[in-house]
């Protein structure tokens, strides 16, 4: 039985809505959509400014672990 299907623009939003619930992210984080194989990841990027900043780290952790859920949820659209 296949996943039901999203977008990377709606798969970034669930992530970003989790992460406002469970984590005290610094703003400037962007969030990537990467597909690997069959499967797909989140990626963050942020600047110098905001990596400094404190939670960064555990914000990335926390997208991590976010991805590595719902990827087994959904599957990305084409």
């Amino acid at each position: 039985m296949s996943k039901p299907v999203k977008t990377e623009a709606e798969l970034i939003a669930m992530a970003r809505a989790e992460l406002k619930v469970h984590a005290d992210c610094p703003d400037g984080i962007a969030i990537a959509v990467v597909r690997d194989g069959e499967s797909w990841e989140f990626r963050a990027s942020a600047g110098a400014e905001t990596v400094a900043k404190p939670g960064y780290p555990e914000c990335v952790a926390m997208l991590v672990q976010i991805g590595d859920h719902l990827s087994k949820q959904y599957d990305l659209a084409e």
